[in-house]
């Protein structure tokens, strides 16, 4: 009987109580390793041996981290690679996973930090490694499976694009127009990752009151305020381990955007109340439907935390791109509302090309909305293009010319709102969400507007 050898670690770092601490760390582990002080002898070890896992610091003697990562990406590409930087440069450590890099460990080294990254560090390798070794690696997921349906070619791409994302542990920014699937996508990230057996924490930040969110996020001790009865901990603590979705992060106060940095870049939060930080080992998706950029060009959202939220850009296709896979999504949706003992409903060929020519601003949200009312409306289980009551975009009914310029805008103004609102059935921090504004200042609007 044979039994499978120990995982192999290469350490690279031209200091040697650092390549010490981490081979000792390691050996701990159960992992064998070798140690190299610069690239030129981490490449001669590479040649002679597999690894299934590499630490490498991003300054040596004869070259950099950089320089390695993309030598182990061209020769290597599945085995894991983390960097170790300096303090306080999170430059560096941006840059590492822009360039591939699995993850990075800050220096001061946390024994604690580097024993959770080698573990999944390890889990990833597992799964490259089969196919390394010469036996069966499993195919790619079918689209059904994957869990984003569509043939088009935006569609295959953003697929092929959530797969290579779950191989790193770098944070990703899901960007995209209101309804598109950005949580969806950050999910399937989450699942087809190392993470996938720890928790998926999805967070809506402009659903969090101002003076609330720092105890929300890194949670609280007894006696911190007033009403604080009992400790408690927050969204950092109930995701460590696995993933934190920050969706319309671009809602975050601008003070708890300071503090945001910080927990990212030191992988450490501070509850309310508390004198000493806690190490927390979470994987920051975020998404957004404004232009992150613009936000920060306009002084609303941090350039640093930008940069550092914007590693890597997961950018989901709007519906009215991918018209051929409407007819697709319509009986997927149909099939999922179909009653127990029925069939479910099916679409005529005038309903099909209605859906398909539409713009849907509201994205795939909108097209359940559509086919929700679509249903109750039909009476013989198909779906005409009667039943579908779709509207031409209201700034086509309107004559510039016939109305002063601010009761245009006005006009305008208040049939995105109310179209917002019945799409939602009037859930106003879903409409809020549609149209891309807080939900104080939908209130606000409507109030102005005189909408009920």
């Amino acid at each position: 009987m044979t039994f499978p050898s120990k995982p192999r670690a290469l350490i690279v770092d031209d200091e040697a109580d650092i390549r010490e601490l981490l081979s000792l760390t390691l050996n701990r582990m159960g992992l064998a390793t070798d140690a190299a002080q610069n690239e030129f002898e981490a490449k001669r070890l590479l040649q002679k041996q597999h690894y299934d896992v590499c630490l490498t610091d991003m300054r040596l003697p004869d070259g950099d981290g950089l320089a390695l990562l993309e030598y182990t990406a061209r020769y290597w590409p599945k085995m894991p690679v983390a960097v170790i930087t300096a303090y306080g440069s999170a430059e560096n450590a941006v840059a590492a996973l822009k360039a591939g890099a699995f993850d990075y460990l800050a220096k001061p080294l946390q024994v604690n930090q580097l024993r959770a990254l080698v573990k999944s560090a390890l889990k990833l390798s597992e799964d490259g490694a089969v196919g390394d070794r010469g036996h069966h690696s499993p195919q790619a997921p079918a689209a059904g499976a994957h869990g984003l349906l569509g043939d088009s070619v935006p569609m295959c791409k953003t697929r092929a694009m959530i797969d290579k994302l779950a191989r790193s542990q770098a944070p990703i920014h899901v960007s995209g127009e209101s309804g598109c699937g950005k949580e969806l996508a950050a999910k399937l990230v989450h699942q087809k990752s190392v993470r996938h057996e720890r928790p998926f924490v999805p967070v809506n930040c402009g659903a969090i009151p101002e003076n609330l969110v720092e105890s929300e996020f890194f949670g609280y001790r007894k006696g911190a305020f007033t009403g604080a009865e009992d400790e408690r901990g927050g969204f950092f603590q109930a995701a460590d381990g696995g993933t934190l979705f920050l969706d319309e992060v671009a809602e975050l106060p601008l003070l708890m955007q300071v503090k945001l940095l910080r927990a990212i870049q030191e992988k450490r939060v501070r509850k309310v109340g508390a004198t000493k930080e806690e190490p927390v080992d979470v994987r920051v998706i975020s998404a957004t439907h404004k232009d992150l950029a613009e936000e920060v060009k306009a002084g609303r959202f941090r350039q640093d935390l930008y940069y550092r939220l914007n590693v890597i850009e997961l950018k989901m296709p709007a519906l009215r791109d991918m018209p051929e896979d409407i007819g697709l999504l319509a009986q997927a949706y149909l099939a999922r509302r179909v009653e127990p003992g029925s069939r479910p409903a099916t679409l005529s060929s005038g309903a099909l090309r209605a859906l398909e020519d539409y713009p849907f601003p509201g994205n795939v949200r909108e097209l359940e909305n559509v086919l929700e009312r679509a249903l109750a409306l039909s009476g013989d289980g198909e779906i005409t293009r009667e039943d579908l009551q779709l509207k031409p975009a209201a700034i086509d009914t309107l004559d510039a010319r016939a109305l002063p310029l601010e009761d245009y805008l006005a006009t305008i103004e208040k049939q995105a709102i109310v179209e917002a609102l019945e799409k939602t059935r009037y859930n106003r921090t879903a409409a809020a969400k549609i149209l891309g504004i807080s939900f104080r200042q939908l209130r606000y609007r409507m109030e102005r507007l005189g909408i009920e």
